[in-house]
């Protein structure tokens, strides 16, 4: 129990030093490369949010990673997110590193095969559906599990049918 609490003024500062130079240098590089660094737009970006995450735990806890390793550490994943991003343009890339979002429900049916296929059991369904606020199995335009892992609910304002446009890229099955 008293090793939890022994330390040295050295290592307090050490990591002080390394905790203000890791969070500067991922400001810095958010900066340079956008918020899309962030955000869970795609599988690959929370990848890089994970492994940012891990680079600062190291470098700030660690006492063999040194801060500018873990600065360059950070600027290889950066860099690595920005490439990926630039070369997610080309479609054949794209399909390699996202994930396609998947239809669950079109109208009142539930596609029972593609549930099993997201891994979302009717009781996370119904969840959502309530999240958003729905009523009646009739309001449903359609619901889909997106790419980040989120399941969105269209709502039938009237009888307008979809945009193709906003499906574009859903599997139905």
């Amino acid at each position: 129990m008293k090793e939890l609490f022994n330390t040295s003024w050295e290592t307090v500062m050490l990591i002080s030093i390394s905790a203000c130079g890791i969070y500067l240098a991922v400001i810095v590089f958010t900066r340079i490369t956008g918020k899309r660094s962030f955000s869970k737009m795609s599988s690959f970006d929370f990848a890089m949010t994970v492994a940012v995450g891990s680079i600062i735990a190291t470098t700030i806890l660690s006492s063999t990673v040194k801060m500018i390793e873990g600065i360059a550490g950070l600027a290889i994943v950066y860099l690595l997110q920005i490439s990926i991003a630039f070369a997610r343009r080309n479609k054949t890339i794209q399909n390699l590193v996202d994930n396609s979002p998947l239809l669950l429900m079109d109208g009142e049916k539930i596609i029972e095969s593609n549930l099993r296929k997201a891994r979302v059991t009717e009781s996370d369904l119904r969840s959502k559906l309530r999240e958003a606020n729905v009523t009646e199995l009739s309001q449903i335009k359609a619901v889909i599990f997106e790419t980040t892992g989120d399941i969105s609910v269209l709502h039938k304002k009237d009888d307008a049918p979809l945009d193709l446009w906003i499906m574009k890229d859903v599997k139905r099955e």
